[in-house]
């Protein structure tokens, strides 16, 4: 069997390309994607060559962890069915290219566990439950009525935002970029010089700016918290003196974890969350390459997605 896929050949070099895939195995799924997402974190620092050391980091590559689409071949012992749309964090069935994180082709080949039944209302709107999912796995605990500082109104901020307001909290937002302080999100928007609080007891960081510790640090609260959520391509530093006073915690969010993604399906099928006015662009995937820089240079898009269905 074989897929269009997309290729990172080399930095800011990429490619639709036909490749094999190797064959399903036992357990294993076929789904004939219909949507991808791309991610203007860690993909965009793969398309620059800018990626720290990672497991199975190497070109050429196939990116992408937001895929929907629909179940083609499954056994029935795994519990899909076919036609049933499902959600895929990627995949590596791409034989001697890498599968780092394998999701933007037109077919898949993945452990059946790894798929995610989704609704099929959701459309591709539905390629954004892995940000979702991971906005929930950054959430502190949210005191009702309390403010919350995130940091960076990309799609992931204002996921976090929409979850913070979910759970009773009061979310304001650090973003530079005009464009994306427009709106009415039913939150403050700020540039950082327009916001004079000191006294966050949670700040949350999606911005990926490596620099940005000590100026978080001055506007916590004494034992606050700094949840580092980005993905930073530079070595993290801070003064002491000025943690040690308000007795800083900092804390590493990392990817979604199968408990966070279930429970952003029940927020979403509850009619709690929504995922509206997200995504901002949409390209056919045969304009993958100019769809990519789009997302990466762009500052109105806040989430671009390929539309692989007319893909034979």
């Amino acid at each position: 069997m074989e897929a269009l896929a997309v290729v990172l050949e080399r930095p800011e070099h990429l490619a639709l390309s036909r490749l094999a895939l190797t064959s399903a195995a036992e357990g294993d799924a076929v789904i004939a994607v219909s949507w991808s997402g791309i991610s203007t974190g860690t993909e965009r620092l793969l398309w620059s060559g800018r990626m720290p050391p990672f497991p199975g980091m190497g070109y050429p590559l196939v990116p992408g962890y937001e895929s929907v689409g629909t179940v083609i071949e499954a056994d029935p012992a795994t519990g899909l069915r076919i036609g049933q749309t499902v959600f895929v964090p990627g995949a590596r069935c791409f034989g001697e290219v890498r599968g780092l994180f394998g999701g933007a082709a037109s077919h898949l080949i993945a452990p059946a566990s790894r798929c995610v039944p989704v609704d099929a209302g959701l459309g591709d709107r539905a390629c954004l439950i892995a940000l979702a999912a991971t906005a929930y796995h950054a959430l502190s605990g949210v005191t009702p009525g309390a403010r919350s500082l995130i940091v960076g109104h990309g799609v992931l901020g204002r996921l976090l935002a929409r979850l913070t307001v979910l759970a009773g909290g009061v979310p304001v937002v650090w973003e530079r970029e005009p464009v994306r302080r427009e709106g009415d999100v039913g939150y403050p928007v700020l540039h950082p010089a327009d916001d004079p609080a000191r006294d966050y007891a949670t700040i949350t960081d999606v911005s990926g700016d490596s620099g940005l510790l000590d100026t978080l640090i001055g506007r916590l609260a004494p034992g606050g918290e700094i949840v580092l959520a980005g993905f930073y391509e530079a070595s993290l530093s801070f003064a002491f003196p000025p943690a040690f006073l308000r007795e800083a915690r900092i804390r590493v969010a990392a990817e979604w974890r199968p408990e966070d993604l279930a429970a952003i399906r029940a927020l979403i099928e509850a009619g709690g969350l929504s995922l509206d006015g997200l995504i901002t662009h949409r390209a056919p995937a045969a304009s993958a390459e100019d769809a990519y820089r789009t997302a990466f240079s762009d500052p109105a898009c806040l989430k671009m997605i390929l539309d692989w269905r007319t893909c034979s």
